[in-house]
């Protein structure tokens, strides 16, 4: 016979409950960074690191980390495994002091503030936990109580969560029959369930079939723009098209941070440069084999590609070029992918 699943304990005797929040809308008592009016039309900073620092006994996990992430941004915290991903996320949830810097989060100091912290942020840890006897729809309930959402507003934030995270046609499933992905969709309604303002997601696409990340990947961009969102991960081509900014940690440490698109344009490649003649390219060829360069055929056969040792040789060699008699019509330094310059910085 088919019963319902065993009862969830009950929150009001788990402490005391933090004040019930109403409103279907993000709540709304976070401060701002501090910039009035915010200067150049940037909007405030929801999330602000200044020089963190997490130190286990020998191993520095957190690096003396600075970032920022502004209202409504995707930031993607991207690194190798044990780069200090999780640590910092830990840190900024409130769940593990900083060794030394400061961190705001909604305005409030993570340390000195952090109920107040927590009650401003959903968080989806990078394994989430959930009761195996529980259905869905039980465990968002539950979890709405222990949030504080009033009774005359938790169905509704349920339902609009079980909608919002594609999980409706599961919402009366047992939770141990659930796939990894749906556990994952699971973890997010949660995260969403309080309105959160701020949103801290810990390798949401970890263990997940190419199908079950889409979906995840596509709930999360749904939500730019709506919520300040820090999503850690370290496989970047997945969550490319999906955050606002990346921050690159390696060891602890921030190595860059910029929109994709600055990134790539700050990188570049490195020295390699497209040049292309008016006319036949031969005598190109050969005048960059005389300068000890090794030209490659670009790929439509229009000119050549030369890697160059430094990026500050290219005026040099154009000039010279020119100088030679060449028509020289095209002289492009080349850019790298954001994934070649998150490997080039990551890589031992």
């Amino acid at each position: 016979m088919q019963g319902l699943a065993p009862r969830l304990p009950d929150p009001h005797r788990q402490g005391r409950r933090r004040k019930p929040t109403t409103s279907s809308t993000p709540t709304s008592r976070s401060r701002t960074d501090g910039r009035p009016g915010a200067p150049g039309g940037h909007p405030p900073r929801v999330i602000q690191v200044t020089h963190l620092t997490r130190r286990y006994h020998d191993l520095l996990a957190v690096d003396d980390i600075s970032l920022h992430v502004e209202q409504g941004e995707v930031l993607g915290f991207l690194g190798p495994n044990g780069a200090g991903k999780s640590t910092t996320i830990k840190i900024l949830t409130g769940f593990l002091p900083a060794t030394s810097g400061q961190a705001r989060v909604a305005g409030f100091d993570v340390a000195s503030e952090s109920l107040e912290v927590r009650r401003q942020i959903g968080y989806l840890p990078e394994n989430v936990a959930l009761p195996p006897d529980a259905r869905v729809d039980e465990y968002l309930d539950y979890r709405g109580r222990l949030k504080g959402i009033a009774a005359s507003e938790r169905g509704k934030r349920r339902d609009e969560v079980l909608e919002a995270a594609g999980l409706v046609p599961m919402r009366r499933r047992i939770l141990s029959q659930l796939s990894r992905g749906y556990r994952q969709r699971v973890g997010l309604a949660d995260a969403l369930l309080g309105n959160p303002n701020v949103l801290f997601l810990d390798e949401p696409t970890g263990g997940l079939d190419p199908a079950q990340r889409e979906d995840v990947l596509e709930l999360i961009a749904a939500l730019r723009g709506q919520r300040t969102v820090m999503l850690s991960s370290h496989v970047l081509s997945e969550i490319e098209g999906v955050c606002s900014r990346v921050a690159i940690i390696k060891e602890g440490r921030i190595v860059a941070q910029g929109s994709p698109s600055e990134l790539e344009e700050s990188a570049g490649r490195r020295g390699e440069v497209r040049i292309e003649l008016d006319g036949p390219r031969e005598p190109l060829g050969a005048a960059l084999r005389e300068r000890g360069l090794e030209p490659q055929p670009t790929s439509d056969g229009a000119g050549f590609s030369v890697q160059l040792a430094e990026d500050s040789d290219g005026p040099a060699l154009l000039a010279g070029l020119v100088n030679a008699g060449l028509a020289v019509r095209h002289f492009q330094p080349l850019t790298r992918s954001l994934q070649q310059i998150f490997l080039d910085l990551t890589r031992s």
